[in-house]
């Protein structure tokens, strides 16, 4: 699938100069044209791989490139105010050579969390192209103003974009570990889940052709409908070569207990990918349509353990609408990502959505509290004034 991506904020630049590391790396294709957007100069100054010309800096008269503190209120102002600046680097994209937009955000600062929002409206009205999110949930040790930013964003975004793909720090962050190292590995497993899935079908010339092909239209049906989505994934080693290691015995040939092996190799792969660590933890019951994704070396891929874990899919889901299909890439192991899209038992969202909603009152107490407050100021400074009339 071919995208132009738009990273909003400081992380969304980080995960979207990942994703180029990782077409480099692998040859996917997937990032036809990167593009990134902030209101602080040093973060875009400290991206590697985005071309200087698409990155984009806005709200200099407001905020001479400092950032809006996590105020992602300003954060949406100034991508109203300056939607002008990012249409003219999104002008430089090839529109007409991609399958749809991917806006990448964290949702718990300001700029990211204000700005794409704002951004996916802007795309959705002058293209027919899908636009899609990613977004990416605060830690829950990170502090209350991100998690009520969080709360704020997520409630506009899904409603702006054509499915909004999730990533929830809160399941991923390991305990000691030190804030950069975090998110770096965070970053890598974003890119990780969402590289093979997107990477399905991007096909070039002299590579190795899947049996049964997953193109950019079969992720788009899946993504069709709108909600939220999450992504499981699962990987083992292989052994490329006859030494006989722990998945010598993957492959599928002439042998039938070959077959039969890697057949049950690959279902329990595919119920470890859905069963394990989502993107967005989740309960897969229910899930309204879903996408399996296989991805290793030729030789180790195999038709019927494809379809069995497919067959699987739909009975853990209760979804007629799930697809699949092999990737094949020249890579030491095989991998299984999974696609749930239009998911609903969400616990974490259901907290944010429980905070936004006591945060509003607070807020509506709050200003309350602030107009009696000042009345009863006004009325003592009238008081002490009356006796020098």
């Amino acid at each position: 699938m071919k995208l132009a991506m738009i990273g909003f904020g400081q992380a969304g630049g980080k995960i979207v100069d990942k994703f180029l590391e990782y077409d480099e790396r692998t040859g996917s294709g997937i990032v036809r044209s990167a593009v990134a957007v902030n209101t602080a100069k040093a973060d875009l100054l400290g991206l590697e791989r985005v071309p200087e010309e698409n990155r984009v800096l806005i709200g200099q008269a407001r905020v001479k490139g400092h950032g809006v503190g996590a105020d992602n209120e300003l954060g949406a102002e100034i991508a109203e105010e300056d939607i002008d600046e990012v249409q003219g680097a999104i002008d430089n994209i090839p529109v007409h050579e991609i399958d749809a937009f991917l806006i990448v955000a964290g949702l718990g600062g300001g700029t990211g969390s204000g700005g794409s929002p704002v951004l996916a409206k802007h795309l959705k009205r002058i293209y027919t192209e899908p636009v899609y999110g990613l977004g990416v949930l605060p830690g829950g040790d990170e502090g209350g103003i991100y998690t009520l930013n969080a709360a704020r964003s997520f409630q506009t975004f899904v409603r702006e974009v054509d499915n909004l793909l999730v990533f929830d720090n809160d399941a991923w962050r390991k305990t000691g570990e030190s804030v950069e190292g975090g998110y770096d590995e965070i970053n890598d497993e974003i890119v990780r889940r969402f590289g093979v899935l997107f990477g399905a079908g991007e096909v070039g010339a002299g590579d190795n052709v899947a049996e049964s092909v997953v193109d950019s239209s079969e992720i788009i049906n899946t993504l069709s409908g709108g909600g939220v989505s999450t992504v499981g994934y699962a990987a083992e080693g292989v052994e490329t070569g006859d030494s006989g290691g722990l998945l010598s015995r993957f492959k599928g040939g002439e042998d039938d207990m070959d077959t039969a092996n890697t057949t049950n190799r690959i279902t329990s792969l595919v119920r470890k990918a859905a069963l394990g660590r989502l993107t967005l933890p989740c309960e897969v019951e229910g899930a309204e349509r879903a996408l399996l994704v296989l991805s290793g070396p030729p030789a180790h891929l195999n038709r019927k353990g494809i379809e069995r874990g497919r067959k699987w899919l739909e009975d853990q889901t209760g979804s007629m609408e799930v697809r699949g299909g092999d990737y094949p890439i020249n890579e030491p192991n095989v991998a299984a990502a999974v696609l749930l899209s239009g998911v609903h038992n969400v616990p974490r969202i259901k907290e944010l959505q429980q905070v936004a909603i006591e945060a509003q009152e607070n807020i509506d107490e709050l200003r309350e509290e602030s107009e009696e407050n000042l009345e009863a100021l006004v009325e003592d400074d009238e008081d002490e004034l009356d006796p020098l009339f």
